[in-house]
């Protein structure tokens, strides 16, 4: 074959080993071979599995991601594959089953190539503050990868696997997805389950897939979504057909494009989500400017609730150990305890959660207005390309700041997708669209007409 097949995407490997012509042990070690060549540049991972070529050898590729390599992020259990969500806290931790996500992946025929490094739990949007050393961008080692989920765009980025899953609580998939030039897909919160996911802000946090294309992501999410009997915050709504075909003719959709969200953007940037904005309109649709709040007010609402609820989260570990102490949490964990004990404490509750909440609800209501009037929504995934490695050092509010376009969407439980839309200065940036709660078929629909008119994600870095 003319292309190594760590290249691939899901539906062309897919093909390859219906047709015979490679086995899901060799995909498995031709991704491999890719990890040991790039891994020590990239950082993208924090372990490997060590069973998944005797695994690969056992899978039955006519599932649905039969012999699929995929790379999980390290906050999603995994049976007897270490799970630290790049905490020293949980530096020996091997879980005694798999979260639902992992289950659905495995009964689906994926095989788990590793797993991925991020924020310490999941604390950021750079993957610098792991406590295993940062994540390096593909396109440029000198820039971020973006995070929380920064190891699995990296890694998808540099071909090291074919897909992986992430988590986002405001921004953690789309963003580095953005940075890296992939395909971040997050579904509505409660389409996908939480359970045996190591819990950031619990209100906000939705497992996604980060592919190499649309139809990846869709495919991926039809096979983690639906209901689950261990998850209360699950949705029992029917997953629609999100299989969705090649090519789609889907027309005369309104796309709403907030003024107040171009104001944010670089001028560099905003001209890359202006010119998508036009391709979308060549291909049939209706581009509407709308007004929303504006998503600076979106910075302190996430942060009392993502705070407050942090601390809730991170309690445990102080009670029942799970590894090592507390004194083994990173000065950026310490902060954001500490803010959300004292937004949570007696007197301030309702000065500051309690407030924060019925903003956040106003937030909800605005864009429920605004679904009325449009389909779709253009929610850039970040402010700019990626910064330089050491940019989030010394920045408290780094993750806030770089999150602030998809904060008010992650804080309102919509589905979002960011997909690649173009270069500056030779590092990508992504083009997102949101939409109403569970109505992730439209927004993947949409995606997938946008990439199959653009060649932005079939450009590679040169590692």
């Amino acid at each position: 074959m003319n292309r190594n097949l760590h290249s691939f995407s899901i539906s062309e490997a897919r093909e390859g080993l219906k047709s015979g012509k490679f086995s899901s042990r060799e995909l498995l070690k031709s991704c491999l071979d890719r990890i040991m060549q790039l891994d020590t540049k990239i950082h993208a991972f924090v372990s490997l599995n060590e069973k998944a070529l005797d695994e690969a050898d056992s899978v039955d590729i006519n599932k649905p991601l039969g012999g699929i390599p995929i790379a999980i992020k390290d906050n999603f259990l995994t049976h007897n594959i270490r799970t630290t969500a790049s905490s020293k806290v949980l530096d020996t931790y091997i879980p005694q089953y798999d979260s639902t996500v992992v289950k659905n992946l495995k009964n689906a025929g994926a095989v788990i190539i590793g797993k991925t490094n991020m924020d310490s739990w999941a604390h950021g949007s750079s993957t610098e503050t792991s406590d295993y050393g940062p994540t390096l961008n593909p396109w440029n080692t000198r820039h971020l990868p973006g995070g929380s989920s920064g190891g699995s765009a990296a890694a998808v980025a540099a071909d090291m696997c074919l897909a992986a899953i992430g988590s986002e609580t405001a921004g953690s998939v789309r963003q580095p997805s953005a940075w890296c030039s992939v395909t971040g897909f997050k579904p509505t919160y409660g389409r996908v389950s939480r359970y045996g996911v190591i819990a950031m802000a619990s209100s906000t946090d939705s497992p996604g897939p980060i592919t190499k294309n649309v139809e990846d992501a869709a495919l991926i999410t039809g096979v983690i979504a639906g209901k689950d009997p261990f998850d209360a915050t699950t949705s029992s709504q029917p997953v629609p057909n999100l299989l969705i075909p090649k090519k789609i003719k889907q027309t005369g959709l309104r796309i709403g494009l907030p003024k107040e969200y171009l104001e944010v953007l670089e001028p560099a940037s905003r001209q890359v989500i202006l010119n998508a904005a036009k391709k979308m309109e060549d291909l049939g649709h209706r581009i509407i400017e709308i007004s929303l709040i504006h998503p600076k007010y979106s910075i302190g609402v996430y942060t009392i609730v993502q705070r407050s609820e942090v601390s809730s989260n991170l309690s445990r570990y102080d009670g029942i150990r799970y590894g090592n102490n507390r004194s083994f949490f990173n000065q950026e964990a310490k902060r954001r305890i500490m803010l959300g004990t004292f937004a949570l404490s007696s007197g301030y509750y309702d000065h500051y959660y309690a407030k924060a909440q019925k903003v956040r609800t106003l937030i909800m209501r605005d864009f429920e207005k605004a679904f009325s009037r449009v389909d779709l929504i253009i929610d850039p995934p970040s402010p700019g390309p990626a910064l330089k490695v050491g940019a989030s050092l010394n920045a408290p509010m780094f993750g806030e700041m770089q999150d602030i376009l998809v904060e008010p969407s992650s804080i309102s439980g919509l589905p979002g997708i960011s997909v690649p839309g173009g270069f500056i200065d030779q590092l990508p940036l992504g083009f997102g669209l949101i939409g109403p709660q569970f109505h992730e078929d439209r927004i993947l629909e949409a995606a997938l007409q946008y990439q199959s008119a653009t060649n932005w994600h079939e450009q590679k870095p040169i590692l």
